[in-house]
């Protein structure tokens, strides 16, 4: 397993990805077995213009990417999602502050968790994911 990457490193590979990026990912803390990170809120999330509330889409995005970053903080990198299960609580607006956690850290597969919160701290969606962790297969002679 790799070294624990620093918040500093996490955020670069965020910013790699340009999905990651259009979502205004952040991660802001580091715990043993758990990440928070911010998602600046977007017009373009918007599902319901006269209402304002943000798109399911993105906040089961939110949950499987801060899952698996809660993972890539613990084994040195994202991995795959092999299944994700999200569940909505109400609906979202403005900033979102995400928490994911490590249920079980496996061999090959892990499971991780996220919940996602709105500006006013409401939780708004939680979901639990399966995750690809099985190192690469050696190449071919």
């Amino acid at each position: 397993m790799a070294d624990t990457p620093s918040i500093e490193q996490l955020n670069a590979r965020l910013a790699k990805s340009p999905f990651n990026s259009w979502l205004n990912l952040a991660v802001t803390k580091i715990e043993e077995d758990a990440i928070e990170m911010t998602a600046g809120w977007r017009e373009e999330w918007v599902v319901n213009a006269e209402r304002g509330y943000t798109h399911g889409g993105i906040l089961a995005a939110l949950v499987d990417v801060v899952a698996d970053y809660a993972i890539a903080a613990k084994h040195g990198m994202p991995v795959p999602t092999v299944d994700l299960r999200v569940d909505f609580h109400r609906a979202a607006k403005g900033d979102m502050r995400c928490v994911g956690k490590l249920v079980r850290l496996g061999s090959q597969f892990t499971t991780a968790e996220a919940y996602v919160y709105d500006a006013s701290g409401a939780l708004c969606a939680s979901g639990r994911g399966t995750y690809f962790t099985a190192p690469p297969a050696p190449p071919k002679a």
